[in-house]
């Protein structure tokens, strides 16, 4: 007769967990606890990862082509280069840049499409911007002061037809005076480069050399503002207004949480909002394991009796139910771990697949055209403990029955 390891309510626990049952039905309700749990697990993960993703985009991509806080004149200013060094100066500011802001439309080959376009000293962007890392053609430094030179977004350039080379219009909302009336002012630029980041930003942001931008907007080599960047993205707005508090005369700031917050704030609440509801799936997966249990423990009651006149105690009958439900929590909770992380990592490729077998675009409607993860271990583990511990939780009320079964009772009819 094989030996029987201790403790005895593990070993008989495990059996019962291994055993063929004659009831095939609670068979199968196990099997759906555990997919169920596995499934709820691998998605919770999966769609963290994604909502993680998003958030990192808008950080690395968004933040670091939009400004991530500005300085800014009431009236342009010379000597930018002072604005610079006294924000520089500044604890938590990173780098600084001057820029000028145009606003019009684009025009070429009978098309227009309206633009953000920026005046800017190209060695100083690259300090402050990721501009110079996302070039398909040309260089930053091809905006040469005198050339009327253009760098257009990828998607920009796409909508108007033209590659680096190519002539584009600026047309400008300052009216000016006529034989004909009143018309438009227009600029011609050349295309000297096309950068593409891979975010919406590409179909609407243009850059120039700082210095022709000035001249359009007739203030010579003066500046409207300076750019700055951060050590830490989150005191943009805090350190912005206190360099433009102690020249409240002179500047006023701006910060990314004006200009795109709602959209980080947007993204926060839909991954608290998105866990929140597949936990759901999990809390479901859960009260099927005390549903098969508690099938379980009816299936079982001559079992239990068998062992309760042998001597076992009504809180080794509780372990005994509760080591077979943790089984089935620990078997789903692995299983889905492992499938969450696989899915989270490979998801951005499974979607890209997906639209070129189709040929069709799922994210051209988001801020990035594609399908963002990045797999974080501290979800992979609160996930695994909430679904662990709903799991074991749900063990208990079949164990205690099981632990209050009559042995003369359940043994009257067998």
């Amino acid at each position: 007769m094989p030996r029987m390891f201790k403790p005895a309510f593990l070993f008989i626990g495990l059996r019962y967990t291994r055993a063929r049952r004659r009831n095939h039905f609670i068979s199968f309700i196990s099997l759906t606890s555990i997919i169920g749990l596995m499934l709820g697990v691998a998605v919770l993960i999966t769609v963290l990862s994604v909502m993680n993703g998003f958030d990192r985009e808008l950080k690395n991509r968004i933040l670091g082509m939009v400004p991530q806080a500005t300085l800014n004149a009431y009236e342009p200013f010379r000597n930018w280069q002072r604005v610079v060094d006294y924000a520089k100066r500044e604890p938590g500011v990173e780098a600084a840049a001057p820029f000028n802001h145009l606003q019009g439309m684009i025009a070429a080959n009978g098309l227009v499409s309206g633009a953000m376009v920026t005046g800017i000293e190209p060695a100083a962007e690259k300090q402050v911007s990721i501009i110079h890392r996302h070039f398909e053609e040309g260089r930053l430094e091809d905006l040469r002061e005198g050339e009327f030179g253009m760098v257009l977004g990828s998607g920009l350039a796409a909508s108007l037809g033209v590659r680096s080379g190519d002539k584009v219009t600026l047309v400008m909302p300052e009216a000016s005076l006529s034989p004909a009336g009143v018309i438009p002012r227009f600029k011609r630029f050349t295309v000297v480069g096309i950068f593409k980041v891979g975010a919406d930003i590409d179909g609407m942001l243009a850059y120039v050399n700082l210095h022709d931008a000035g001249r359009l907007l007739h203030i010579g080599d003066k500046v409207q503002g300076v750019r700055l960047r951060m050590h830490d993205l989150f005191e943009a707005q805090q350190i912005s207004a206190a360099l433009a508090a102690r020249h409240p005369e002179f500047l006023y700031s701006t910060d990314w949480t004006q200009t795109h917050g709602n959209l980080f704030n947007a993204i926060k609440m839909e991954k608290a909002m998105m866990a929140l509801l597949l936990l759901f799936i999990v809390a479901v997966a859960a009260f099927n394991i005390v549903s098969s249990l508690v099938m379980v423990v009816t299936d079982k009651k001559a079992d239990i009796a068998i062992l309760r006149t042998l001597g076992a105690s009504p809180g080794t009958i509780m372990k005994i139910f509760m080591v077979q439900g943790t089984v089935v929590g620990v078997v789903g909770t692995l299983v889905g771990v492992l499938l969450g992380v696989l899915l989270s990592l490979t998801i951005g490729d499974i979607a890209s697949g997906i639209e070129a077998l189709f040929n069709v675009s799922l994210f051209d409607a988001y801020f990035v055209n594609y399908l963002p993860s990045q797999l974080e271990l501290d979800d992979v583990a609160w996930v695994s403990a909430v679904a662990f511990g709903l799991s074991f939780l749900a063990t208990i009320y079949p164990a205690r029955r099981a632990a209050r079964v009559q042995p003369a009772e359940a043994l009257r009819y067998e």
